[in-house]
């Protein structure tokens, strides 16, 4: 089983190319809290498999380093399309990614004739508590800036979902933000059903955020695609910035817009690191058959 291993700003996941190679019986949630395993796998924050798509070039399904599934993984889909364009699965420069999230269109941008960056159109937010979902009031209202209480402790909350649930907080300092403190309860409060994504955001300008992202199924990671939108449109509808930012996260920076149409798009670089074959015999007890 062949694989390349890619990041985007440091939030690295081993792809494995199923449009290409047969798809074997394996157990996925396995190998993903195998590869991500430093020291007995490769290292990452998960597995994302390329598949064929009826509907798109491609369809991705994102595996996270504990073995939960994902809707959607903004500097994955990035990856992705790049992937796809390098390899000749997609024939253009605009390319139809299937996620858990529905189908987004990814743009490549060259520079010089090389591929600098993917533009991603990740649609509108959702602020309906049914959508996100998040518990605790009626289905359709939105959570702006509400209290919510961690453990005794209350702090205040924008939920939103990007395609998947997150959770933002606003700091005074992203580096003195109790992320790997307050990150796991807030991703196992009872309040989200299927668990959430928690940013800590630190308003630098009307135009530049400061994010760092305790990431569901993978804990703080250096960037998260669908955090940084999550963040950006919370800061922008609280009035605390521009519906254009530049969002610096510990592995880079992505530019994201929202859009008048209500649209978010998102701009960020994506890299390849490696390649290689995963060896039979530490495959073997993952086989489904």
């Amino acid at each position: 089983m062949r694989f390349v291993k890619m990041h985007g700003l440091g939030n690295s996941y081993v792809y494995i190319d199923l449009v290409r190679q047969s798809e074997p019986r394996v157990d996925w949630p396995g190998l993903a809290r195998r590869v991500s395993d430093s020291r007995f796998g490769i290292g990452s924050d998960g597995l994302i498999l390329i598949l064929p798509s009826s509907v798109a070039d491609v369809r991705m399904r994102i595996f996270n380093a504990d073995g939960s599934e994902a809707e959607m993984c903004g500097n994955g889909i990035r990856c992705v399309a790049r992937y796809a364009v390098e390899t000749g699965i997609a024939a253009a420069d605009s390319v139809a990614v299937e996620t858990g999230a529905g189908v987004l269109r990814v743009d490549i941008v060259r520079q010089d004739g090389e591929i600098a960056a993917c533009r991603v159109d990740m649609g509108e937010p959702r602020w309906a508590r049914a959508q996100i979902p998040m518990e605790g009031g009626e289905p359709s209202t939105a959570a702006l800036d509400e209290p919510l209480v961690v453990d005794g402790r209350e702090v205040r909350a924008t939920a939103v979902s990007m395609g998947n649930p997150h959770c933002v907080l606003f700091v005074d300092d992203t580096g003195r933000a109790p992320v790997t403190d307050l990150g796991p309860r807030i991703e196992f409060h009872a309040a989200f059903p299927r668990r959430t994504n928690v940013e800590f955001v630190q308003v630098v300008d009307a135009n530049t955020i400061k994010v760092r992202v305790w990431e569901r199924g993978s804990g703080e990671t250096a960037a998260c695609g669908t955090g940084a939108c999550a963040a950006a449109v919370a800061a922008a509808r609280l009035g605390k910035v521009g519906r254009s930012v530049r969002v610096q996260l510990p592995g880079g920076a992505l530019s994201v817009e929202w859009a008048a149409d209500g649209r978010v798009f998102m701009t960020g670089e994506c890299r390849f690191v490696c390649s290689g074959e995963l060896a039979p015999e530490w495959l073997r007890d993952l086989s489904c058959g």
